[in-house]
């Protein structure tokens, strides 16, 4: 009940504020430990995003007391959000909490849109062809921050499609069907020319994801080295080549890093810590840097997961290679990752992955 009452007081506060009708709100306690959230407007997506701010930052730092009076407690929270006239509203909602939780972030906001992978097949494949077609293959850029400085040592390239109505997908609901419809290869080879344009045009350092099957794949090689046999932006480029994907011949690998570092190309192992996972590839493959796994990341608080990132780690600083902490959720671990000298973060606690326009607005 306290906390029923305190997001209602702080949501009628903020709307206030902004001048909207409060008479629509309405907060349930369902579960334990869930809150349904429900407002009977079409507000503005960022405006919810805005008011799962205020109820985060409010409640996070609120001292809650307990029963015997004696201590308090702060309690964390995950927000799931999501808007629709539909009668399965909650449960989107309740999909978009458990996403958050998945990518270990605060907040997660996803329109029944974006849940595909529950619709037929020809749906996906309407919006693969559309995207193709009308080339709206969308990079968004996450940044990768450096540990000692706080500033951002460049940013990794990520995936997005849009649908006809303006919305966005992310690739858990349409990268396994573009492979099984082969679309993929087309789709990845306009990432790379819409990536690579736009470094060519602000100068950014980027990271791209590649796995094995692209690195072998004529389309998508042809599309990567192209642009980088015509263009100077080969000093802007690392590639992360996927450790979670079965590699069946290395020389094949080998090849390909010697060519693109012809370019000036950086090369990191993406993921270290699960697949391939062996320090003798590193050796081998002659990587720049080295991306751990964010499973690794998560459990760093405790001792044996500690130890072993910490041993990865001396092993590359001996061996002159750069480190990155992937999925930094929190202040908590990144002081860890700091505490054993990590050379960058990536993470949803240090940015999230945007469009061109707003790290350009960022940058300015």
């Amino acid at each position: 009940n306290i906390l029923k009452t305190k997001i209602s007081e702080d949501i009628i506060t903020f709307f206030s504020q902004k001048n909207i009708p409060n008479s629509f709100i309405d907060v349930t306690n369902p579960y334990a430990d869930i809150f349904h959230l429900t407002i009977s407007d079409d507000l503005d997506t960022e405006i919810l995003k805005l008011i799962s701010e205020i109820i985060i930052s409010k409640l996070t730092t609120n001292p809650f007391e307990l029963k015997d009076h004696t201590s308090h407690i702060n309690i964390e929270f995950t927000i799931g959000c999501s808007k629709s006239s539909d009668k399965n509203l909650k449960i989107y909602a309740e999909k978009a909490l458990q996403v958050a939780k998945l990518t270990f972030t605060h907040y997660a906001y996803f329109d029944p849109i974006f849940y595909k992978h529950e619709l037929p097949d020809a749906s996906i494949i309407h919006i693969l062809r559309y995207n193709i077609s009308h080339n709206k293959v969308i990079p968004y850029f996450q940044s990768i921050i450096d540990n000692e400085t706080n500033t951002i040592h460049k940013y990794e390239a990520l995936i997005r499609l849009q649908t006809e109505d303006g919305g966005i997908l992310f690739p858990d609901s349409f990268l396994k069907k573009s492979q099984k419809y082969r679309l993929y290869p087309k789709l990845m080879s306009l990432m790379i020319e819409n990536v690579l344009t736009k470094v060519r045009e602000h100068k950014i350092h980027t990271s791209i994801n590649l796995g094995y099957n692209d690195m072998i794949n004529p389309m998508i090689k042809e599309t990567l080295l192209g642009y980088l046999d015509q263009f100077d932006i080969g000093k802007f480029i690392t590639i992360e080549i996927l450790e979670s994907e079965k590699i069946s011949d290395f020389n094949i690998i080998r090849d390909f890093i010697k060519t693109v570092k012809k370019y000036g190309v950086k090369v990191a192992i993406d993921d270290f810590g699960s697949g391939f996972s062996n320090y003798e590839h590193i050796l081998e493959l002659n990587v720049d840097y080295v991306k751990l796994d964010g499973s690794l990341i998560q459990k760093i608080d405790e001792s044996i997961y500690y130890n072993l990132v910490k041993s990865i780690v001396s092993f590359c600083k001996k061996e002159g290679i750069k480190v990155v902490a992937e999925f930094v959720k929190d202040i908590t671990i990144l002081r860890y990752v700091k505490s054993l000298e990590i050379d960058y973060s990536q993470g949803y606690y240090l940015s999230k992955p945007e469009p061109i326009e707003r790290i350009l607005k960022d940058l300015n």
